[in-house]
């Protein structure tokens, strides 16, 4: 028996419950569009379905129901669990039942229309699913605004109640127009999807594997080429994951050479254009502007994850790939060429030092061009082989930290020695390099002068 496996691209949270037995809530993002395998003469296909919502329009409300159904068990009742949220221009409203307990609000019907209690659900069947006396708050700030609710999951369709008819729904229930009240809120709506029930005992997780080599993989790369252009689509990227790598799930618990088997990998199709709006999302967080026929100027690098959920029993995996570009020459980071005045250990990101590795004092080293400020603390990035990379250098230990003097100070070359005869006066403003250094006397000096002489000045002179 073949596993099917369905695939998003991200998940998140929700809060409607209508179950009589509580359990796991798997959630599904409502803007991001569902995707189902279904076998399909020996091999599971996964196709993409969702129309194109524009979620930033004002006047759209994309909703999508995230259920979960789990079949009966013995003595432990079948149960749904989930969330009905909707989106409208870019902020997300939970949706809410006319009836405290949700009871008589939820219709659980199977393949024959013949209602089935949440109790009595079978594993592994499909049922249609019918959420009715919906209602949304918007606000008051959306007051008398006419508004047309859509989802991106193709799978789901509305209806209106009776006791609302300014609901208006279209001939196929893919849309509803409404106008809100002086609240800003809409109630009497139905939304109808379907879902297949997850065996509770079935606690096989989903895995992916490297196609080429057969091994399990937690994350996973590509190779690509841009056009002529150097463009691609959004529709190249999900058939270059699926001739990679492949979502699995054990059978019956058994190992490949057990008496189980493993299901067939999940095939993704080429995307339509307007089923790719999740896609859209993920190349738009990585500052990538996809344009009306899915065409997007191609970076050198850039990354999709991908998730593989079972229908079987919920269980899901992502898998992020990162796809090069191989026409698509790699950005060389911009830079200067800095000297070091005083030796310097490198940092992380997050301001922690990085291994005992230091940057000698007078050495060049080569950093990105502007500073940047790392938990209050200013400091130059470094850039290698035209990269730059996570290692920081403190700026005060190349530009200097600018100090003013209160008293006169002379300039030392050792403890007992002057440098020379000049004398620094009170008031003056003079750039020292790093952190003090302590001389054979116990007392501690700063090096000044942007030179290798040695020159340093008494720490106690500075205010």
């Amino acid at each position: 028996m073949k596993k099917d496996l369905r695939i998003v691209s991200v998940a998140a949270a929700a809060l409607l419950a209508v179950a009589p037995v509580a359990a796991s809530v798997t959630t599904v993002n409502a803007a991001a569009p569902v995707t189902t395998a279904t076998a399909t003469n020996g091999n599971s296909h996964i196709n993409l379905t969702g129309a194109t919502v524009n979620k930033n329009n004002d006047n759209v409300v994309d909703v999508t129901p995230s259920l979960t159904l789990t079949g009966k068990n013995g003595n432990v009742k079948g149960n749904l669990t989930g969330s009905i949220s909707a989106t409208l221009g870019g902020k997300s409203y939970t949706g809410n039942l006319d009836k405290a307990n949700g009871i008589g609000d939820v219709t659980i019907t199977d393949s024959e229309g013949k209602a089935v209690n949440a109790a009595d659900v079978e594993a592994g069947v499909k049922y249609d699913i019918a959420i009715s006396n919906l209602g949304f708050n918007f606000g008051s700030v959306n007051h008398g605004k006419t508004i047309t609710f859509a989802s991106s999951n193709d799978n789901v369709t509305f209806a209106a109640a009776a006791k609302n008819p300014d609901i208006k729904v279209s001939k196929d229930g893919k849309t509803v127009t409404v106008t809100l009240d002086q609240n800003g809120t809409v109630s009497g709506l139905t939304v109808k999807t379907s879902a297949t029930a997850y065996d509770s005992t079935n606690t096989n997780g989903v895995e992916f594997y490297n196609i080429a080599s057969g091994s399990q993989v937690k994350e996973g790369t590509a190779l690509v080429l841009a056009n002529a252009q150097g463009k691609l689509n959004i529709a190249s990227i999900l058939p270059v994951v699926n001739s990679n790598f492949k979502a699995v799930q054990l059978i019956n618990g058994k190992n490949e050479n057990g008496n189980g088997s493993w299901s067939d990998s999940a095939t993704i199709k080429t995307l339509d254009i307007a089923e790719a709006s999740a896609i859209k999302d993920q190349l738009k967080a990585q500052n990538i502007t996809v344009d009306p026929n899915g065409f997007f100027t191609a970076p050198h690098s850039f990354k999709v994850t991908v998730k593989a959920t079972s229908e079987v029993n919920g269980k899901s995996a992502e898998l992020p790939v990162t796809f090069t570009v191989a026409n698509v020459a790699e950005p060389v980071a911009p830079s200067v060429s800095k000297t070091i005045m005083h030796n310097a250990y490198y940092y992380n990101k997050e301001g922690q030092r990085v291994g005992t590795e230091k940057a000698t004092r007078y050495d060049s080293v080569t950093v990105a061009p502007k500073t940047t400020t790392i938990n209050g603390k200013t400091y130059y990035q470094v850039v290698e082989n035209g990269k730059a990379v996570d290692k920081y250098i403190n700026a005060g230990n190349i530009d200097g930290t600018k100090r003013t003097l209160k008293h006169n100070a002379y300039v030392y070359k050792t403890s007992k020695k002057r440098a020379n005869k000049v004398v620094l006066k009170k008031g003056d403003t003079v750039t020292t390099y790093g952190a003090s250094y302590k001389f054979k006397n116990g007392k501690r000096y700063y090096k000044i002068g942007n030179n290798t002489d040695k020159t340093y000045v008494k720490v106690a002179n500075f205010q």
